[in-house]
């Protein structure tokens, strides 16, 4: 399906200094910046062989591939924050879906206003920063959407709750008005979800990710005729709850075949804040309703039909993502455009007994990344780096010739593309909020997480939530990757470990700001 912007590498001059940084070309490069909802790196890029993911696996070849790129939390608000602010959760100031970034740091100048700073015209599509928060700020254009969901009714609900069937849709609103009486304050205005799944017969632009796909498009068209570099960011909510997608991707999998997860339990010696669960299923009244939603393991018939529909939506999504790639060759874009392509977050399908996002586990916190980017020397190679979506910001600023602002918390990933096999950081840091207990009896905790090469660290300490700073120490957790990469046992506790245990925990507390330079 994209052959032809595969092709269209040879062709490029090069654009990156040998060294560590990007030159400023002769005309800047424009940047579509591409997040996806949930996605987990279960492509076949990434050698998952029962997945079918064609034009991710093509477009691999024409970038490079991050293996073991990961999110600063498993949320989508707080890691989208993180990403356009270049700021970890600490001092972005957003770790929930509670708090928005502009009102915690209002002055806070995000990757796209920063471009518009140097002559970029800046838009946004689909779900950036989270549902429905446009920014003027950021964006020349920002909140752009299909004209069919620009109506009042439509336009503060989350897009990833439009079904195709409308009695599907009656059935939601029905719910909703429910939701609203029982809590007025009731999540994304009491919209979340209907039910779980829905095989849609219809075409791919009938429904919300299809329909901007096109609208991407016909925007990138329009931006070429303006003739200024632009910044295009633009969010597929697929495949994230409800599991919605055209019946012909359904069609691409025999249900019974899938293989299920091999590890449908909470990690043994887990502490109790440490294990997520089925929170988002909880919105899908047709789950809600059946079984027992707090449950590690699920019957084999719902994780089936849950797998499936999740491989369904994914693929689905690689279909629009094959369109507008073909289209911004079609063009003539591709020669001159960085293409950045992530996850904001990973997502349980029913392994460490959940079925969504939101622990520190490192199945939450490991996402998706890809990059194409003119000139790059690494073009379709596989980089078994540790790399974070906070370096996203700077890399992209290195990449379009723009000066790096020393306040961001990242590390321009440039080098790596020139060379994924260089020597480089050798951690990642995460984090995770959790309550427990309700009314007087709520408890917060703060979990940090730090990946190295083979271990992974979380200590987990007492969340003081007005004014938000971490109290007293708690647990540990402690997960060897090369003997357990499954996260099934909690060895933090193991008398053996006492020095790793005290090494790490040195490393992790003296944090990300030991600023690592390739050179």
């Amino acid at each position: 399906m994209i052959a032809k912007f595969l092709s269209a590498g040879a062709a490029i001059l090069p654009l990156l200094a040998a060294g560590s940084s990007a030159v400023a070309p002769a005309k800047k490069p424009n940047v579509l910046f591409i997040s996806i909802d949930d996605l987990r790196p279960e492509l076949g890029c990434y050698g998952v062989k029962e997945i079918r993911t064609p034009n991710f696996d093509q477009l691999a070849g024409a970038g490079v591939l991050f293996t073991r790129a990961y999110c600063q939390t498993a949320v989508s608000a707080p890691s989208r924050a993180s990403v356009m602010t270049g700021y970890r959760p600490d001092e972005s100031l957003v770790w929930t879906l509670r708090e928005k970034f502009r009102v915690q740091r209002p002055d806070v100048v995000t990757m796209p206003q920063y471009f518009k700073k140097f002559g970029y015209h800046t838009v946004s599509i689909g779900k950036i920063f989270h549902n429905h928060m446009p920014d003027s700020v950021s964006f020349d254009e920002p909140d752009l959407r299909p004209s069919r969901y620009r109506t009042t009714g439509m336009i503060d609900r989350d897009a990833e709750s439009f079904y195709y069937d409308e009695g599907i849709n009656r059935e939601l609103d029905s719910v909703r008005q429910v939701r609203l009486r029982n809590n007025p304050k009731a999540y994304a205005g009491g919209w979340a979800y209907g039910r779980a799944t829905e095989i849609a017969d219809c075409q791919d632009n009938e429904l919300y990710d299809g329909a901007q796909t096109d609208l991407a498009l016909e925007t990138l068209k329009r931006l070429k005729g303006r003739g200024e570099p632009f910044y295009l960011a633009l969010g597929y909510y697929r495949p994230h709850l409800p599991f919605v997608a055209p019946r012909k991707y359904w069609d691409l999998y025999d249900r019974n075949t899938l293989p299920l997860a091999p590890n449908p339990y909470h990690p043994r010696n887990s502490p109790p804040m440490a294990p997520g669960g089925t929170y988002e299923l909880a919105g899908c009244y047709d789950i809600a309703n059946l079984v027992d939603i707090k449950a590690e393991k699920q019957p084999e018939d719902l994780a089936r039909l849950l797998k499936h529909g999740y491989y369904a939506s994914v693929s689905y999504l690689d279909a629009c993502l094959g369109k507008l790639m073909n289209g911004l060759e079609e063009m003539g874009l591709s020669e001159n455009t960085i293409v950045v392509i992530w996850g904001d977050h990973g997502w349980k399908l029913g392994e460490n007994g959940g079925w969504c996002k939101q622990t520190d586990y490192d199945i939450d916190n490991r996402v998706p990344l890809l990059i194409l980017a003119p000139g790059i020397k690494g073009k379709g190679k596989r980089c078994d780096r540790l790399t974070e979506l906070v370096d996203l910001y700077p890399t992209v600023c290195d990449l379009a010739g723009l000066p790096v602002d020393e306040s961001l918390q990242g590390t321009s990933m440039v080098p790596l593309l020139n060379d994924p096999a260089i020597r480089w950081k050798g951690h990642a840091f995460s984090q995770f909020q959790r309550s427990m207990g309700t009314g007087k009896n709520q408890v917060f905790y703060m979990g940090y997480s730090m990946t190295t090469e083979r271990y992974h660290l979380v200590e987990w300490y007492v969340w003081d939530d007005i004014n938000k700073v971490r109290k007293d120490f708690v647990t540990r957790e402690l997960y060897d990757q090369q003997a357990d990469p499954q996260e099934n046992s909690n060895v933090a506790g193991d008398p053996q470990n006492d020095a790793l245990v005290k090494r790490l925990s040195g490393e992790l507390n003296a944090g990300w700001n030991r600023k690592f330079t390739a050179n």
